[in-house]
């Protein structure tokens, strides 16, 4: 008999109970195998392979760059590591705003081309059909309100959300829109903590946030930023758990110093 323990598949059924239960849910961004299996490895629940690889990735400001076909390259990246996760991918701004047939292609060639298990797309009723439309495909969407960044220049500013009383009641009339459309799950970015929490005790779907306080059913980070590789981003909900820019700074200087100094390669490293 086989000694390997089976690894069970996380899938939106689960996340589901995992609510239920009252288990909170993990995830983090992924754009690379390497990456994405280290993550996998570790236990994460949930990989989004985010547009935010427009910044972290290369070096844009905004999200808003970024491509279709550049998001489906990232996402098969990181499917190809994982055995466990969820992996949700994120519809490019402009794949998917006011043309629900477009949606519908874009959301068709990242299930098909990537392997990904889910598409994640920002914003309420403004993009009703795109969902709906999504949905008849078979296609799981996750639902993503509060600061959206593809937006950001009609917010102007990368500021906390909802803060008045008729952006935060249009933000629960989305919520629950979204939920009533068929929506697995919910992330709500950059909200004060309360709002957040009365979102995820009204939703029976799970309720995932960036910034969102504590009582909701899930956080995620993007993981440049959790692993300290980005080091100029450092808003208030933000947890380093490393200082990866240091460590791999202090290799490479080594590295550098070693090739210039004759140390490297060794006769032992030499054939």
């Amino acid at each position: 008999m086989s000694q390997h323990k089976e690894v069970k598949l996380v899938t939106t059924h689960q996340l589901l109970a995992m609510k239920r239960r009252g288990e909170k849910i993990s995830m983090l961004t992924a754009y690379d195998f390497s990456m994405a299996t280290i993550l996998d490895g570790a236990g994460i629940d949930v990989l989004l392979v985010g547009d935010s690889a427009s910044n972290v990735m290369a070096g844009h400001e905004t999200t808003l760059p970024i491509t279709l076909d550049q998001m489906i390259y990232h996402a098969s990246s990181v499917v190809r590591a994982v055995k466990r996760a969820l992996v949700v991918v994120d519809m490019p701004f402009g794949s998917y705003q006011g043309n629900s047939s477009e949606a519908l292609r874009s959301a068709i060639r990242i299930m098909k081309e990537s392997g990904g298990h889910a598409v994640k797309l920002e914003g309420g009723a403004e993009i009703k059909e795109s969902i709906t439309r999504i949905l008849t495909a078979g296609i799981p969407v996750m639902g993503h309100l509060g600061l959206t960044p593809q937006s950001i220049y009609k917010f102007g500013t990368y500021t906390v959300r909802a803060k008045e009383e008729t952006e935060a009641q249009k933000l629960i009339e989305d919520a629950q829109l979204l939920q009533e459309l068929g929506c697995f799950a919910l992330v709500l970015e950059k909200i004060p903590s309360s709002l957040a929490q009365q979102v995820a005790e009204k939703l029976t779907i799970p309720v995932i946030g960036i910034g969102a306080g504590p009582n909701v059913d899930g956080q995620v980070l993007v993981v440049h930023d959790m692993l300290g590789i980005t080091k100029e981003f450092k808003p208030r909900f933000l947890r380093r758990y490393a200082e990866l820019a240091d460590l791999m700074s202090d290799a490479v200087t080594r590295y550098v110093q070693d090739v210039k100094d004759h140390n490297f390669p060794s006769a032992e490293e030499a054939y």
